[in-house]
């Protein structure tokens, strides 16, 4: 299993889990407590409303997944990093996690 903080303009708005099982990878985003509570905050993504706190897919959810290169980008990184191209939750981690378009930053949770 692992874990990635998922901020929202600097603040923690949930965490991004890829579960490892017998039936495969899943991905589970689920908005931290006091984000989720705070009307005054955002959705991260209009395909991921503030209306439920957890969601599950059994792929990444595309919102993260459109925050990796394509392409051309997409090799020169994943060769550069030596992260397989289709280990997309590795690829967000290690490049959405300081500068990134948009309000999102990701963090690795170390340990998990």
């Amino acid at each position: 299993m692992k874990q990635a903080a998922i901020y929202n303009n600097g603040i923690l708005a949930g965490i991004l889990t890829e579960e490892n099982s017998a039936n495969g990878t899943g991905y589970v985003f689920r908005y931290d407590d006091t984000y989720f509570a705070d009307k005054g905050k955002f959705a991260i993504s209009l395909t991921m409303p503030k209306t439920q706190q957890e969601y599950r897919s059994e792929k990444i959810f595309p919102f993260f997944s459109n925050m990796v290169a394509e392409g051309v980008n997409l090799e020169i990184q994943s060769s550069y990093l030596k992260i397989d191209k289709k280990d997309i939750f590795s690829l967000l981690v290690e490049t959405c996690n300081a500068d990134s378009i948009g309000s999102i930053t990701i963090k690795l949770i170390k340990g998990k």
